[in-house]
């Protein structure tokens, strides 16, 4: 090849100088790490630059050390780079529209690029030249290509190539794979020194855009504890309020409904002023109890934990609501595994939990039904106790599900929303947790509870 005339030589100079001031401006243009690695490859790979005919970009996992496939970009997908001019051509800058980025990252040499991970820990030579050591690795070196790490080569269709370390602070944030496998270029010493200085660039400023959204996330995070925090005192505030108010409401209920009482029992039952007395009697009970459900969410209960029995709280409470169950004309089964049925918390708490889902799902069967109660174990975290009540009352509308535990929300025409709420917080302030989905024609709640070894 003849040597090139000094004016040819400093053309190709200005070109080369010419790209790498669009490539720095084009780092320095958005923080975005999507778009960026989208910049990065189309940078290499297009016909403006024609450096390479692809590149593969890929991100070191703090955590496992993994390399994680990020993107794969070729010439059949580096269209659409385009320069935004500045004052002059050193000035300017290389910009991408959001359907090219769409279009290369669902390409179908992307998405193999996405599913490859790269172990980066083991002794593999390339991947100790790049990632450890922080060196290029080019076309002809020794390295391994057998292990495991680097069989990604072979499972790309990569032949002839080269790996550039994406490093920023002294440490390796990934490499960028370079390859021109339809001509079989081969990749010179000039490629391989643009590629260095491109992949240096790259290297601070994938650095920055990861730090950047760290920070991004740090700020929403805090945000949004902020939030929580300012919303938890509006509602001690409320909760300190609606106290005070029920305390205050409740004497004077007390005294209406004693009163009504009496005008029922000395009115002749078949009198209007009779129903009249029946039906106060009957709306102070439901206002009653809802300021007992309002003053119980509102205080912070007090747990007396002791070894108490599932199993003996469960039978308690198929006691205390035979009455209603046989009013009902809902059938009782139970089925309880061997146990023991041991747990850590307040006997008193736990039988108004399960009490107040029999006594709902009786509510949900007025024209009878069938009740299952099931005593289980399961071995998660720790042993737990499992507690299953399912009754065959129709079950709860799909879009109401994920709402039912929040205070304040029932799908009862009278009810107070808060039932479920003060099961759910009793469950959490003894570890446990509750679920409900719908199963065969009713709804079904499960209970967990951690197990307690009986002493």
């Amino acid at each position: 090849m003849e040597a090139c005339t000094p004016p040819i030589q400093a053309a190709k100079q200005l070109d080369e100088l010419t790209i790498l001031y669009q490539f720095s401006n084009t780092m320095l243009s958005t923080i975005r790490l999507n778009k960026l690695t989208h910049l990065i490859l189309t940078g290499l790979t297009s016909g403006s630059t024609m450096l390479f005919e692809r590149a593969m970009l890929f991100l070191r996992n703090e955590k496992t050390g993994m390399l994680l496939g990020m993107l794969g970009v070729t010439q059949d997908t580096v269209g659409g780079l385009r320069v935004v001019e500045g004052e002059d051509a050193l000035s300017s800058r290389w910009d991408i529209d959001d359907d090219v980025i769409d279009h290369q990252r669902e390409s179908a040499f992307s998405k193999h690029v996405r599913s490859t991970r790269i172990e980066a820990s083991v002794d593999c030579a390339i991947i100790r030249r790049v990632i450890h050591e922080h060196r290029l690795y080019a076309p002809g070196e020794d390295g391994c290509q057998v292990c495991e790490a680097c069989d990604f080569i072979h499972r790309l269709g990569v032949t002839a190539f080269a790996v550039a370390p994406l490093v920023a602070r002294g440490k390796a944030l990934g490499i960028i794979v370079v390859d021109n496998p339809a001509s079989n270029k081969a990749i010179d010493h000039d490629d391989l020194h643009f590629l260095q200085l491109i992949a240096n660039q790259a290297g601070m400023a994938v650095e920055n855009s990861i730090l950047y959204n760290r920070v991004e996330e740090a700020h929403a995070s805090l945000r949004d504890a902020r939030e929580r925090l300012v919303h938890g005192k509006r509602l001690a505030a409320i909760g300190e309020m609606v106290a005070n108010l029920a305390h205050e409401l409740k004497n004077p209920l007390v005294t209406i409904g004693g009163f009504a009482g009496r005008l029922v029992k000395g009115l002749p039952s078949d009198s209007r002023e009779h129903q009249y007395a029946d039906t106060i009697v009957k709306e102070i009970g439901r206002l009653e109890q809802m300021l007992a459900d309002l003053l119980a969410f509102s205080r912070k209960p007090a747990i007396c934990c002791n070894i108490c029995d599932v199993g003996e709280i469960l039978i308690d409470c198929f006691a205390s609501c035979a009455t209603t169950l046989e009013d009902h004309g809902i059938t009782l089964a139970r089925s309880f595994e061997s146990g023991p049925w041991t747990t850590l918390g307040d006997a008193h708490q736990l039988k108004q939990v399960f009490l107040n889902l029999m006594l709902n799902a009786c509510e949900a069967m007025p024209d009878g039904g069938s009740l299952h109660v099931s005593l289980g174990k399961v071995s998660l975290d720790k042993k737990c106790i499992l507690v299953s009540i399912q009754d065959s009352g129709g079950g709860i509308p799909a879009d109401m599900l994920p709402k039912i535990f929040n205070p304040f929300y029932t799908t009862k025409p009278n009810g107070t929303g808060l039932g479920l709420a003060i099961v759910n917080r009793i469950l959490q302030n003894h570890g446990g947790s509750i679920e409900a989905r719908n199963e065969g024609n009713g709804a079904m709640f499960t209970v967990t509870l951690q197990q307690a070894e009986a002493h």
